[in-house]
């Protein structure tokens, strides 16, 4: 028979476990060093371009089988090289008529327009209001160049000028909208890396008091961020991973709050290790080899999670889980290699001037963690109700929620577009300035004409264009109510019943408010959809991991109980305090995806640890060791993780804001409420049978409650 670690089983063991401690051999964290500085050197110029392969396009932010998208699609085939987008100056007065003053002016912007308008096309107006207090302008402009933004730039200048007093002039329309955004994600991720990075330095700077440990981590994490954008870069570029301006923006947000909280777990460990060994390149290996399964568990589950988002009907929603699967495994990489070979060459001083001394104690014998063990073993099913109230009462404020964000509040501060929608709304037909559009066979036209025509809430219709074989027509049709509100999206149902019953007419129908409608009804669909696949799949990695099922069911619904609370509580921040008006259809999902596998994460931290003390101690003292020696890191992770997203929430998109104010809520609220309180006190009510049906929880345990654990605590302490 062999030896055991002759068995090719028990030699690949070895190896892997030679390579996961690899960064901190004497030699081979050179090795390590040399191979990253390589990859950056070599691939570092590919990591600017990925605004190269990012998709802002009109089906970026839709459902992927959305009837509006396909009208996206069909409209190319109508278009040249170029597609023509409107612009719309509105002129109006608050309190009287517009003035023959102010018809001239308008005139004679339209004169200066001309040399703006795309081949072919002619501009409208000055059109009056019914009301009289308004005049509107219609430019047609191309998209074929590059000077899109200099030409809206351009109308709103000369728009702006020599204006007769008490005249207003706004530029929007679909251009004036189009500019306004593309304004909100220019620089963002450039903008988001240098904020987060700031946040991060400032908190490990507190966390540590070392003038120099900080820099590692910032180091390693921005060596994630390299790696990261390299391979989404080459993987958006060569394998049709989508990426979108927000889900790019988002992605060094969440490399650099993963990144730093393995980089303060893997340190703390790495610090005890040398208060019991004398060599600080054995001290990195057995750093790696105890917290390693902790921190590759948690990448993976966070990165499963997240990839679960590919299932949901959004694309912008299936780019934010797929490229966040890929920042996740970039930081993960980093911090378990590039990390631990840069704190090994650094050596104990790195530390200064809390520098560990080999055979000393790790930390005092009564720390604010084992204090509260303490408290929690006393009365854990008190202390476990308790919490589960408080979350639930932060709950019940998640019933009064109301989704969907109009035009006019998707930014915090209202751009000069939604303005300008807001005028024409007051002074024209609301939908005359967005009118949705409707393609159908031209032969079919003149009946889809009449029967759109014919609907309740149409204003009016009208032919707008042919593709080049003259097969396909497009009809604009304008509706009475403004383009976001609740009366045109049912328009736009009524709308489609109505052409869709025209024979032959394949007629489908789109624009800004269908497009509206079709992404609030793919986001109800993805809730069913991905929830529960995201509970299955992290459930499975926690039952592989813990090798029980009482602990995976629990910890994933402490983690479940918590997203509802931190949706209540975001709620009240949102209406109280913020003053958004609604919640972005998108962000339960987002936020659900993203605390679950994120809570999860800090579950995992903890709850490995308490296994791994509990083999040796038993289960209520595992516990109160477990609490005790992860406490002070977790939670700094927790606020680490927290304040990268709160960046997010000072964005100017509302949706992205309330991303980032819901994920750090939940994080904060995991952190200190949930794992260590919750968790832990149930922990010690259930006892031992919570790790069933592995041996552990089948094991005898020493005589005694947590209680006795703690008292026998103290009198050694005082011995």
């Amino acid at each position: 028979m062999p030896a055991r670690s002759q068995h090719p089983a028990g030699r690949c063991r070895h190896a892997l476990r030679r390579l996961a401690t690899a960064p901190g051999g004497k030699r081979t964290k050179w090795l390590v060093l040399a191979a990253w500085l390589i990859i950056v050197v070599a691939l570092g110029p590919l990591a600017g371009k990925l605004g190269e392969v990012e998709d802002s396009g009109a089906n970026a932010f839709l459902p992927g089988n959305a009837e509006s998208a396909k009208v996206n699609t069909e409209l190319e085939k109508f278009r040249g090289e170029d597609e023509i987008i409107p612009a719309v100056v509105v002129y109006t007065r608050s309190d009287a008529a517009t003035t023959e003053a102010d018809t001239a002016k308008a005139r004679a912007d339209r004169a200066d327009f001309a040399s703006l308008v795309a081949k072919g096309e002619q501009i409208s107006g000055p059109v009056p209001a019914e009301d009289g207090k308004a005049l509107m302008l219609v430019v047609p402009l191309s998209t074929g160049g590059d000077d899109m933004t200099d030409d809206v730039a351009k109308i709103r200048t000369v728009a702006a000028a020599n204006a007769p007093p008490g005249l207003d002039v706004e530029v929007g329309g679909p251009a004036g909208s189009l500019i306004d955004n593309i304004k909100v994600f220019d620089n963002l991720d450039s903008t988001l890396m240098l904020a987060t990075g700031a946040v991060v330095t400032l908190l490990l700077l507190i966390t540590y008091r070392s003038p120099l440990l900080w820099l590692f981590p910032v180091l390693s994490v921005g060596f994630a961020a390299v790696l990261t954008q390299v391979t989404t870069y080459v993987l958006a570029k060569y394998a049709s991973l989508p990426v979108d301006p927000q889900s790019a923006g988002i992605l060094m947000v969440l490399v650099f709050g993963v990144g730093t909280d393995y980089a303060l777990l893997l340190i703390a460990r790495y610090r005890e290790e040398l208060h019991r060994h004398e060599d600080r390149h054995e001290a990195m290996r057995l750093a790696l080899r105890r917290s390693g399964p902790a921190i590759v568990a948690s990448a993976g589950t966070i990165a499963i999670g997240l990839a679960c988002l590919a299932f949901a009907d959004i694309n912008s929603s299936r780019s934010l889980g797929l490229v966040g699967a890929v920042g996740v495994v970039c930081a993960l990489l980093a911090m378990i290699t590039v990390l631990p070979a840069l704190l090994v060459v650094a050596g104990r001083r790195v530390f200064w001037p809390f520098v560990p001394r080999y055979g000393t104690q790790p930390r005092k014998a009564r720390t604010v963690w084992s204090r509260i063990g303490g408290l929690l073993a006393r009365r854990p099913r008190w202390s476990w109700l308790m919490s589960i109230a408080v979350t639930a009462v932060l709950a019940l404020s998640a019933t009064g929620i109301t989704m969907g964000l109009t035009n006019a509040e998707m930014f915090q501060d209202k751009p000069e577009s939604v303005v300008a929608q807001e005028k024409l709304s007051a002074h024209y037909p609301s939908g005359s300035s967005d009118p949705a559009t409707v393609v159908v066979r031209t032969d079919a036209r003149a009946a889809v004409q009449r029967a759109a025509a014919q609907v309740g809430g149409v204003e009016s219709v009208r032919a707008d264009d042919r593709t080049a074989d003259g097969s396909l027509t497009s009809l604009s049709v304008v509706l009475r109510d403004a383009p976001d509100s609740e009366a045109a999206k049912r328009t736009i149902d009524a709308l489609r019943d109505a052409v869709h019953q025209v024979d032959g007419a394949e007629a489908l129908v789109g624009g800004t408010t269908a497009e509206s409608l079709d992404t609030r009804r793919a986001a109800e669909s993805d809730l069913k959809v991905v929830i529960p696949i995201v509970l299955a799949v992290v459930l499975l990695v926690l039952v592989a991991l813990l090798r029980s099922l009482v602990a995976p069911v629990l910890l994933l619904a402490t983690v479940v109980l918590s997203y509802f609370g931190a949706l209540g509580a975001s709620h009240l921040v949102f209406e109280y305090v913020l003053d958004f008006a609604a919640m972005d259809n998108s962000l339960p999902l987002m936020g659900f995806v993203f605390l679950v596998a994120l809570g999860i994460d800090y579950n995992i931290f903890l709850m490995t640890r308490v296994r791994e003390e509990a083999v040796s101690q038993g289960h209520s003292r595992g516990v109160l060791a477990g609490l005790s020696s992860t406490g002070g890191v977790i939670t700094s992770a927790g606020i680490v993780l927290a304040a990268t997203f709160a960046v997010i929430a000072s964005m100017p998109l509302v949706s992205m804001a309330q991303l980032g104010v819901l994920v750090g809520i939940g994080v904060l609220l995991d952190t200190f409420l949930v794992r260590t309180v919750l968790v832990p006190s149930l922990a010690l009510d259930i006892g031992a049978r919570i790790w069933w049906p592995s041996r552990l929880g089948r094991a005898p345990q020493p005589h005694g409650d947590a209680r006795t654990a703690v008292g026998e605590d103290r009198v050694l302490e005082k011995v």
